[in-house]
């Protein structure tokens, strides 16, 4: 690709394997009905948004989730374990990654987050890697919790190239979700769809120029 200085990686299924179908399932085993329309990766019930933005807090998010399996006696724990159940992990390769990549380009992370899914993520880079946190991979890290936006929303990315002061055109994006490859196209970034496991994130970038 051609004069891209900057690049913003999604994390979920670019950098970090995650697996909806396991959470799916997870859901459907406390008692949720409907599960595709409840919880997927094209689309969600509201309750998914409003935690990603910090609209709710992990008991309210979990209060939802009692209410919509009608079984009020779930127990935190059994909540908990259904919705990281789709955390898979990643691989020391792709921190490794990172690093050259962050050695030719200004790199960023955008992830669609929350609080539960932060701290487990948090907790598994210590305890796998030990590794506290992103801040030596990136410039900086961004999570839709802590800014109160999501993907595929534009505002999420424009504050990113504002605070940053980065020219879209000069900018790739990388996300494994369509509709979020959408929302960064209508703020003028370059984008990079992927449709490769987190395993194959170096081989992506070598075969779009983006890596020798």
């Amino acid at each position: 690709m051609q004069n891209i200085k900057n690049i913003i990686f999604d994390y979920g299924n670019v950098i970090f394997d995650i697996d909806f179908k396991i959470t799916q399932a997870a859901f459907e085993k406390l008692g949720i009905t409907d599960i595709d329309n409840f919880f997927a990766h094209k689309g969600h019930n509201q309750l998914f948004d409003d935690f990603e933005t910090g609209t709710i807090s992990p008991a309210e998010f979990r209060e939802g989730i009692r209410q919509a399996a009608n079984k009020p006696k779930l127990t935190d724990a059994q909540i908990d374990d259904a919705w990281n159940s789709l955390l898979i992990g990643t691989i020391q390769e792709n921190h490794e990654l990172l690093l050259k990549v962050k050695d030719k380009y200004r790199t960023f992370l955008l992830s669609n987050n929350n609080e539960i899914h932060y701290n487990w993520i948090i907790n598994y880079l210590k305890t796998t890697f030990d590794i506290n946190n992103y801040d030596d991979y990136f410039e900086k890290a961004y999570f839709s919790q802590q800014m109160k936006l999501r993907k595929p929303n534009t505002n999420i990315f424009e504050q990113v190239l504002k605070e940053n002061n980065l020219d879209p055109a000069e900018t790739l994006f990388i996300d494994d979700s369509p509709q979020h490859i959408e929302g960064a196209k209508k703020v003028g970034l370059n984008t990079l769809l992927m449709t490769e496991k987190p395993a194959k994130l170096e081989a992506l970038l070598k075969a779009n120029g983006i890596l020798d």
